[in-house]
């Protein structure tokens, strides 16, 4: 782990109070905390920080009578679904795989909800959370959950991006805000699988502009000699009013031939104004994943795009910014069901340095302050 002037887990599954969920009393069930994570992050109009923490509740007992159960939302309520063990395949902790089908098929073993974490301007202390205005599903879209939310501040006004996840559709859903609070849900604004929507902090050439990630099953290939490698890439959007999204001509960042440690890739924190070695332009931190195991090892890296035109990188680092930091999980050993992840999800102006906040090992969330002048 890098030598950072503050790099701790500031909320853990043992902070949370699931007598105060939204799911506390309306399942016949035991739940438990899977992980509290991938925060989004803003400042609030009273200068502390806001996270906006994705709570994994979970099954205490998934498998019961040869089944396998998962948390559903439906008319108001919740139901438990039941799948025979032979028709599934449970080797990833965090989902179950249909067998057969023709294509790939899954559930998941928690459901996930929004709960808002009010923090000091440094991010070191929980100063309240504020259950009375968690987030949870509330329409069929949502009916797996609401998952890792990203918050930008534009004029005045905030932005939340959220996952929305269900059999109909893994879309990205909008939430809008005066005081990043009271939440008002905009709908849906991009469809199937696009995962890791970004809006920018600050409009560019007049609008809205937002990284994307579509996700698929088929790349083509570049050319054998080509920097570039085929796969998941962050793509960008613009809109004229953050609800109606039009896909940006140019590429964005995309996965380098020379390393597999970003062989896959998506968005991290909303791409903020700064300056990096003499350059202004857009800090856009991500998340590179090197294929390893189950689920791979997630690290945060960062790239400057320009000013007017974000598909142009000014700037970009081979080597991770983040790693994922084991030893701050240690306390937690009994509790962790993945390893080697650090999905950064935020970013604040701390002066000389930047507050980053991020899910650790899908668990915990941690705040890492990262100098300004170690980027670049």
């Amino acid at each position: 782990m890098a030598d950072w002037p503050h790099d701790a887990l500031v909320l853990t599954p043992h902070d949370i109070d699931l007598s105060r969920s939204p799911l506390a009393g309306k399942i016949d069930a035991e739940t438990y905390v899977l992980g509290a994570f991938n925060p989004g992050m803003t400042r609030l109009p009273n200068g502390n920080l806001l996270l906006m923490v994705r709570v994994a509740e979970a099954l205490r007992t998934p498998v019961r009578e040869q089944q396998v159960h998962a948390i559903r939302w439906h008319d108001g309520g919740y139901v438990l679904d039941a799948w025979p063990l032979s028709l599934v395949d449970t080797s990833d902790p965090r989902k179950f795989m249909m067998r057969g089908g023709g294509w790939k098929v899954m559930a998941l073993t928690s459901l996930s909800w929004l709960l808002p974490v009010e923090l000091d301007a440094e991010g070191r202390a929980v100063k309240a959370i504020h259950y009375d205005r968690a987030i949870a599903p509330r329409t069929d879209y949502q009916c797996y959950g609401v998952e890792d939310a990203r918050i930008t501040q534009v004029d005045g006004r905030y932005y939340m991006t959220t996952c929305s996840v269900s059999p109909e559709r893994h879309s990205t859903t909008l939430y809008t805000s005066d005081d990043a609070l009271d939440w008002t849900l905009e709908g849906i604004v991009l469809d199937h699988q696009n995962k890791d929507m970004l809006i920018f902090e600050g409009k560019v050439g007049g609008k809205f502009c937002a990284q994307t990630r579509p996700l698929g099953d088929l790349y083509f290939a570049y050319p054998p000699e080509s920097e570039w490698r085929a796969g998941p890439s962050i793509n960008l959007a613009t809109s004229p009013d953050a609800l109606h999204w039009k896909p940006y001509d140019k590429p964005g960042i995309r996965p380098h031939a020379q390393t597999m440690a970003t062989a896959r890739m998506g968005g991290g924190a909303p791409p903020v104004l700064a300056e990096v070695g003499g350059q202004q332009g857009w800090l856009s931190l991500w998340h590179g994943v090197e294929p390893s195991g189950v689920v791979g090892i997630y690290r945060t890296y960062w790239t400057l795009l320009d000013r007017d035109d974000p598909s142009r990188a000014l700037a970009t680092d081979h080597a991770p910014l983040l790693e994922p930091a084991p030893e701050l999980l240690k306390p937690l050993e009994n509790l962790l069901y993945v390893t080697d992840v650090v999905f950064t999800t935020g970013i604040a102006d701390g002066g000389d340095h930047w507050v980053v906040a991020s899910g650790e090992a899908d668990l915990a969330c941690r705040i890492t302050h990262v100098p300004k002048d170690r980027i670049g």
